[in-house]
C-alpha cells in the first residue's frame, strides 16, 4: 500500500512535490502554487524490471525503463538512469496502481489513473 514520505526535499525554483511509495511503486507528484497537479512520475515493478511513466503539462508522456547501473558486476555500481522503453499496458497499470493507492489523496489517485488511461486510449503510451 502506497504511503506518503514526509519531509520530501523541495528544490528551489522547481514545483513543489509529494512522494509516495511502497515495495512495488513510487509516485512523485509535482504541484503548482495553488496545489494542482501539473505532473507525475509513476515508477513500477521496483526491484524487478523497473519502469517509469512520466507525464507533465509541458512535455506530455514518456515511458522509460530504469537502468539500475548493475549491468556490469565486475565494476562499481553506476547511477541509475532512464532509458527508452516500449509501450505499457495502460489499463493494467491503472488497475494495479489504483489497487495499491489507498494511502494517497483520492484526487491524486483519480488524476493519475485518468492520465494513464488517457495515454493508453490515445496510443501515446
Amino acid at each position: 500500500m502506497l504511503e506518503e514520505y514526509r519531509d520530501v526535499r523541495q528544490v528551489a525554483g522547481e514545483p513543489a512535490r509529494r512522494w509516495f511509495g511502497d515495495p512495488v511503486f513510487d509516485l512523485i507528484v509535482w504541484l503548482d502554487e495553488a496545489g494542482a497537479t501539473i505532473g507525475f512520475q509513476l515508477c513500477y515493478d521496483k526491484g524487478l524490471d523497473e519502469r517509469a511513466l512520466t507525464w507533465t503539462e509541458k512535455s506530455g508522456f514518456s515511458h522509460r525503463r530504469v537502468d539500475d547501473g548493475e549491468s556490469m558486476p565486475e565494476k562499481r555500481k553506476r547511477t541509475p538512469v532512464l532509458v527508452p522503453d516500449g509501450i505499457v499496458d495502460a489499463e493494467l497499470l491503472a488497475r494495479r496502481f489504483s489497487g495499491e493507492s489507498g494511502g494517497i489523496d483520492p484526487e491524486i489517485v483519480d488524476f493519475v489513473v485518468a492520465k494513464i488511461r488517457e495515454g493508453g486510449e490515445s496510443g501515446v503510451i
